[in-house]
């Protein structure tokens, strides 16, 4: 093991730093204020990206230059918003949730950001949903239920081409993705989904860790390299 130049943190620290990152590079507005409240009110639970992921999501729609966006897991629609605002003229992304109640929500909270007019929204299971719609697109989002990431990943490949961006999120689970004894379902569809990133000679792929106000946890992302 490297030696570290720092201590080891805790997680509260983690969480200040966070916000410190936030105030500075992800300032918060009222509309993204009130769409977490609006969730919280409708008992969604409390799996909104942080601000600087939210920020995240933004920029790696700017830097793939994506006109056409793909989210499996739209929840009550902070991160759409995020990267609806991103797109440019002309973009659209397209969102998928299984929860019709959540999606009376997010759709409210669309309007409330002014970028419905972006966003193509659809209810349903996400795996029905991918069979219908046509690629490709620029940029993917997979935030959805973990068991069935294998099964999203295979899905958004036949709406990829060369140069698609696709990022996983939540792919740590407080570390226990490491655990190679692990029974939970959502650790084991997450070590499934990175066995098939790895196993695609098509892709590149990396992950990363990630604290801070949403504890341990972590990313992968991948670029489309070829097609089968």
């Amino acid at each position: 093991m490297r030696a570290h130049d720092y201590p080891t943190p805790t997680i509260e620290e983690c969480t200040a730093v966070d916000h410190y990152f936030a105030a500075r590079l992800a300032p918060t507005d009222q509309v993204l204020e009130h769409v977490l409240a609006a969730n919280a009110e409708a008992g969604m639970p409390p799996h909104d990206v942080a601000p600087v992921q939210g920020k995240f999501l933004a920029v790696m729609v700017q830097i793939s230059q994506a006109k056409r966006v793909l989210e499996i897991g739209t929840l009550g629609g902070y991160s759409t918003i995020c990267m609806a605002r991103a797109l440019p003229e002309g973009g659209r992304i397209t969102t998928i949730d299984n929860n019709a109640d959540f999606a009376k929500v997010a759709a409210q909270n669309f309007a409330r950001a002014h970028v419905t007019e972006r966003i193509d929204q659809h209810v349903g299971t996400a795996l029905e949903v991918l069979a219908t719609l046509e690629g490709p697109f620029d940029l993917i989002f997979i935030d959805a239920d973990k068991p069935n990431n294998p099964a999203y990943l295979d899905a958004v490949l036949k709406l990829s081409r060369v140069g698609t961006t696709i990022i996983g999120d939540n792919v740590v689970r407080g570390g226990a993705v490491s655990n190679p004894n692990s029974a939970d379902p959502n650790v084991l569809g997450v070590q499934r989904f990175l066995q098939k990133l790895a196993g695609n000679p098509n892709l590149s792929s990396t992950a990363l860790q990630t604290v801070g106000e949403k504890g341990w946890d972590g990313f992968s992302l991948t670029v489309v390299n070829a097609l089968p």
